[in-house]
C-alpha cells in the first residue's frame, strides 16, 4: 500500500498531531489523564486535522466533470470524519452504559458516509464478469475468515447482540475494503488509500463498540486512537492524491497471494489461538470456520480457469509471434556474454545461408568480414550510451559469399528471462547498390551525361590545393533555340556543343554543366595553357551548327580561375565573375578572374552588410529636381530622388542601392520612407499656397505589395496632401510579364486621385502596343527619342506626342542635358521637361530657393 505517499512529506501539523497523540497516550498510561479523555482528544484532533484537509478539497473552485466528482466524494468523506470525530466527543458525555450504542450508531452514520464518498470517487472502471466474481470470492473468502475470528476470539460466555452484529458487518465491511483497495493499490492508489483509511477507521469504531460492551480495563480504550487516527488521516491523503489526478503507483497487476493466502491465514491464526484459550469449538464455530473453504476452493477454481486462459493466450501468442519472426527478412541473433550464438532464427538458413547447426555456439567474428571484425566487436563492447545505433558490416552467406548487413543492437542482459544481446540484423545490400546507382545518377546531369554541379565541387574540394584551372563556359543563346526552333533543335545543338567540349579538352579533364547555359572544365593545365584551351574551347563551340536548314551560331564567353588557392565554391565565384566580364567585354573570348572583380564584388558585400538598418540610422536623404513647363519655364512639380549617405561607402545612388535592395527584401522599408518623406516635404512647400506635385518612383515590387495602395492612402491623409498632387512612376522596363496585375494596382491608384507616370518610355512596338491599357496620366521620354529636326527620330516622337495626346497624357522630356535638347523636345511636343538643362537635384532649402524665384507659379 503506498503509505509513503503519506508521510513522505510530512506537515508541521501532522507531525504535531502525533506528537500531541503520543502525549496524550502516555499521560493516560501513567495516569495523570483518564484514558476515555485521551482516546477522545486524540481521535477529536486527528479527525479535525483530516476534516479541515477534506472541507478545503470540497471548497475547491475548478471546472470539469472529474473535478465534480472529486469535491462530491470530499465532502461526504468529510461528513464521515466528522460523523467520527462526533462519535468520540460525545463518549464522555454519555453514560457509560450507553457507549456501545453511541458507538454503534456513530459507527453506521460513519459507513454511509464513507460509502456514498468511496463510490463518488472518479476513475471507476467496469469489471468483467470474471473479475466481478473473483473479486466476489475473494471478498466472501476474507469476510467469512474474519467473521469466524471475531466469533471464536470474543470472550467465552454470553455476547450483546449488538457486538455480534457488528462483529459480523464489520468483518463484512472490512473485507470488502481491504480487497478492493488491494485490487486498485496500483491503478488508483488513491482511491485504494481512501479504502484502507475506511478500513481502519471501521477497526477503530468496531473495537470501540466491543469493549464499551465488556468491562475492560480503562486503558483499553487506547487501542483505538491509532485506528481512527491513521483511518481518517488516510482518507485525507487519499482524496488529495485523487483531487490532484491519482497518477498510478507503478506497472503491472495487483500481486494476488494476498487475497489467497490471507483468509486461510487469519482463520487459522483465531482457530490456533482458541484452541490454546478455550480448547473447544461451538457447532456454529466450526459451521463459520468450513465456511472459509468454499470461497478458497472457488479462488482455486477461477485461478486454474485464468492460469488455462492464460496458457492458451500464450501459446496463441508465441505461435503467432513465431510466425512473424519465421516469415521475416531480418534475422535475430542472441549472443551470451561471450558473443557466442545462442539462438538464430529462421531467416538464416532461409535468407542468409546459414545454417543453425553450423552457426549456433560460433563467435559472433567467425561470420563477419575480417575487416569488419574489430569495428563490430569494439561497438558491441561499447557502453549503451555511446554504442552507435547500427552495427555495419559484411556477413557471410554460409557459401563462402559475403552480404553486406545492419544490425540494431539490444541489450536484454539486464533481464533474467534473456540475459542475452539481441541482434536485428537487416540485408542492406540492395539497398546499398541502389545508394550507390542513386550517387552516380545524382552526379550526372540527365541531360548530357556531364557531372552536375554538385559533382563539379567535390571534385574541386577533393584535389585542393592541387594546382590547376577551372574554365566556366557560357554558350549564350543556348535555351533560346528551344524556345524559338522546338525541343529537337534545342537538344541538336546541346549535343553538338558537349560533342565539341569533349572533342576539345584532354581525356583527364572534368567537363561538368553547371547550368542551363553554362557548362564547366576542371583541368591540371598551368595559366597559359589554361588560356590556350579556353581559346580552342571558344572557336570551336562559336562554329555554325546546321539544324533543320537554320544555321545557328552561339556566342561563347569563357571565365578563368585559377585552383591552386581557391576553394571549390571560391574558384566558381571567380571564375563565374570572370565570365560575367566577358560577357560584359563581348562575347567569344576568355576572360581571367582579376582582383577588380573581387573589389567590385567586397563593394556588393558591403552594401548588402551596411544597407540593413539604413532607415534606423537615419542615413537615408532626399534630393529633388524640379519639373518645368517648356512653354513658360515654370515649375510645375519636382521628382524626389533617393540617396544614401553611409559614412564607410560614401554617397550610395538608386542604381546601385536598389538593385542591393531587391536582393535584401528592403524595397518596401525604402519605399514607405521615400513615400512619406516626399509627401511632408510636398505638404511644407505647399504651406505657401503653391500648387507643385510630387513624382515618386516606386518598383513593381512595391506596386504589386498588397498594402501599397492603403499605404499611400494612409501617408497623404496624414500629411494632408490633395490625391491629385502625388505622381507615383514606374520604369517600363521593369514592368515584367505581371502586366494585368501591374494595371490593377495602377488603376487603385488613379482612384485614390493619385496620378501616375510611366517612366522611360521606349518607343517600341511593344511599348507602344501596351500604352493603351496602362492607366496613366503621365509619359516620360528621354532624349534618344527627341533627335534633330531631320533626324530619324523625328517621325517617332511625332507617334509617342500624338498617341499620347489621344489618350489625355501629358508628355514629360527627361534628362535634358543641354539647351538644344531643351528646344527639340519643346518642338516635339512635350509639356513638361526636367534635366540639368533645366535645373538640377538639389536638397529641399536649394529647391525651395529655386520655388522662390517664380513667386507667380502656380500649377
Amino acid at each position: 500500500m503506498p503509505l509513503p505517499y503519506l508521510v513522505r512529506r510530512p506537515s508541521p501539523a501532522l507531525v504535531a498531531l502525533l506528537g500531541a497523540t503520543t502525549m496524550l497516550a502516555v499521560a493516560a498510561l501513567a495516569g495523570v489523564l483518564p484514558p476515555l479523555a485521551a482516546a477522545t482528544l486524540s481521535g477529536a484532533l486527528g479527525c479535525a486535522l483530516a476534516g479541515i484537509r477534506l472541507s478545503r478539497l470540497a471548497a475547491v473552485g475548478v471546472r470539469g466533470r472529474r473535478a465534480r466528482r472529486c469535491r462530491r466524494a470530499a465532502a461526504q468523506l468529510d461528513a464521515a470524519v466528522l460523523v467520527v470525530g462526533l462519535t468520540v466527543a460525545v463518549l464522555p458525555l454519555s453514560a457509560p452504559p450507553q457507549h456501545p450504542q453511541v458507538a454503534t450508531a456513530g459507527l453506521l452514520a460513519m459507513a454511509v458516509g464513507y460509502a456514498g464518498g468511496l463510490l463518488t470517487l472518479p476513475g471507476h472502471t467496469r469489471l468483467t464478469a470474471r473479475a466481478r466474481l473473483r473479486r466476489a470470492v475473494d471478498m466472501a473468502g476474507l469476510g467469512t475468515a474474519l467473521v469466524f475470528a471475531g466469533w471464536v476470539l470474543l470472550p467465552p460466555g454470553e455476547v450483546p447482540v449488538l457486538v455480534r452484529l457488528v462483529t459480523v458487518g464489520g468483518a463484512v465491511g472490512l473485507a470488502a475494503l481491504l480487497v478492493s483497495a488491494l485490487a486498485d493499490r496500483r491503478r488508483r492508489p488513491g482511491a485504494a488509500l481512501c479504502r484502507v483509511g475506511a478500513a481502519a477507521t471501521l477497526v477503530g469504531l468496531a473495537d470501540l463498540v466491543v469493549l464499551s460492551s465488556y468491562r475492560v480495563p480503562p486503558q483499553a480504550s487506547l487501542t483505538m486512537v491509532p485506528f481512527l487516527v491513521a483511518g481518517v488521516l488516510l482518507t485525507a491523503a487519499g482524496a488529495t492524491r485523487v483531487a490532484a489526478g491519482d497518477p498510478p503507483h507503478g506497472d503491472g497487476p495487483a500481486p494476488a497471494w494476498p487475497r489467497v493466502t490471507a483468509p486461510a491465514a487469519v482463520a487459522a491464526l483465531a482457530a490456533g489461538h482458541h484452541l490454546w484459550a478455550v480448547g473447544d469449538f461451538t457447532p456454529t464455530a466450526v459451521l463459520l470456520g468450513l465456511a472459509v473453504v468454499p470461497p478458497l476452493i472457488g479462488r482455486e477454481l477461477i485461478t486454474a480457469a485464468d492460469n488455462r486462459d492464460q496458457a492458451r493466450r500464450l501459446a496463441v501468442r508465441e505461435a503467432h509471434f513465431r510466425a512473424l519472426i519465421a516469415g521475416a527478412r531480418d534475422l535475430i541473433l542472441i549472443l551470451d556474454d561471450e558473443l557466442r550464438v545462442r539462438w538464430l532464427s529462421a531467416a538464416g538458413p532461409r535468407w542468409f545461408g546459414l545454417r543453425d547447426d553450423e552457426v549456433r555456439g560460433r563467435p559472433l567474428a567467425d561470420l563477419l568480414h575480417p575487416d569488419d571484425v574489430p569495428a563490430a566487436l569494439a561497438g558491441l563492447a561499447a557502453p549503451a550510451g555511446a554504442r552507435p545505433a547500427l552495427l555495419v558490416a559484411r556477413m557471410s552467406t554460409g557459401d563462402g559469399g559475403w552480404r553486406e548487413t545492419e544490425a540494431t543492437v539490444s541489450d536484454q542482459r539486464a533481464i533474467p528471462e534473456v540475459d542475452a544481446l539481441v541482434l536485428h540484423v537487416r540485408d542492406i545490400g540492395e539497398r546499398r547498390r541502389l545508394e550507390r546507382e542513386l550517387r552516380r545518377l545524382a552526379a550526372v546531369d540527365q541531360s548530357t551525361g556531364l557531372a552536375n554541379r554538385p559533382e563539379l565541387l567535390r571534385v574541386l574540394a577533393e584535389r585542393r590545393p592541387k594546382p590547376g584551372a577551372l574554365l566556366l563556359i557560357d554558350l549564350h543563346g543556348l535555351s533560346a533555340v528551344g524556345e524559338r526552333s522546338g525541343s529537337t533543335a534545342g537538344e541538336t545543338v546541346l549535343r553538338a556543343a558537349v560533342r565539341r567540349l569533349r572533342d576539345v579538352v584532354g581525356p583527364h579533364d572534368l567537363v561538368a554543366r553547371v547550368a542551363a547555359e553554362e557548362f564547366a572544365v576542371v583541368s591540371d593545365l598551368g595559366p597559359v595553357p589554361a588560356y590556350a584551351l579556353g581559346s580552342r574551347l571558344v572557336t570551336a563551340l562559336a562554329e555554325p551548327c546546321l539544324v533543320a536548314g537554320e544555321m545557328i551560331r552561339l556566342r561563347v564567353g569563357v571565365g578563368l580561375a585559377e585552383l591552386a588557392t581557391a576553394g571549390p565554391e571560391d574558384a566558381l565565384r571567380q571564375a563565374d565573375l570572370a565570365r560575367r566580364r566577358a560577357a560584359q567585354l563581348g562575347h567569344n573570348r576568355v576572360e581571367w578572374y582579376d582582383a577588380y572583380l573581387e573589389e567590385q564584388l567586397v563593394r556588393r558585400l558591403d552594401l548588402e552588410r551596411e544597407l540593413p538598418g539604413a532607415v534606423a540610422r537615419g542615413e537615408l536623404d532626399m534630393v529633388f529636381q524640379p519639373v518645368l513647363g517648356l512653354e513658360d519655364r515654370l515649375p510645375v512639380g519636382a521628382e524626389a530622388l533617393l540617396r544614401w549617405r553611409n559614412p564607410a561607402l560614401g554617397t550610395v545612388l538608386p542604381a546601385e542601392l536598389l538593385p542591393v535592395a531587391e536582393d535584401l527584401g528592403l524595397v518596401g522599408e525604402l519605399g514607405r520612407w521615400v513615400l512619406e518623406r516626399a509627401c511632408r516635404q510636398l505638404a511644407e512647400w505647399s504651406a505657401g499656397g503653391r500648387r507643385l506635385w510630387m513624382a515618386v518612383n516606386v518598383t513593381p515590387r512595391e506596386l504589386l505589395a498588397p498594402e501599397f495602395i492603403p499605404g499611400v492612402a494612409a501617408v497623404l491623409t496624414a500629411h494632408g496632401v490633395p490625391a491629385d498632387r502625388l505622381v507615383v512612376e514606374v520604369a517600363e522596363h521593369r514592368l515584367g510579364t505581371d502586366l494585368p496585375t501591374v494595371v490593377a494596382r495602377l488603376a487603385g491608384l488613379r482612384s485614390l486621385g493619385v496620378r501616375t507616370a510611366l517612366d522611360g518610355f521606349r518607343a517600341e512596338q511593344a511599348s507602344l502596343a501596351q500604352l493603351r491599357r496602362l492607366p496613366i496620366d503621365l509619359l516620360k521620354v528621354r532624349p534618344h527619342l527627341v533627335a534633330a529636326p531631320d533626324g530619324p527620330g523625328r517621325p517617332m516622337i511625332d507617334v509617342v506626342v500624338s498617341l499620347g495626346e489621344r489618350l489625355g497624357l501629358a508628355v514629360v522630356g527627361e534628362e535634358l542635358e543641354s539647351d538644344a535638347d531643351v528646344d527639340r523636345a519643346y518642338r516635339a511636343g512635350c509639356r513638361y521637361g526636367q534635366g540639368f538643362a533645366l535645373a538640377r537635384p538639389a536638397t529641399a532649402e536649394r529647391v525651395e530657393a529655386f520655388f522662390a524665384e517664380f513667386p507667380s507659379a502656380s500649377r
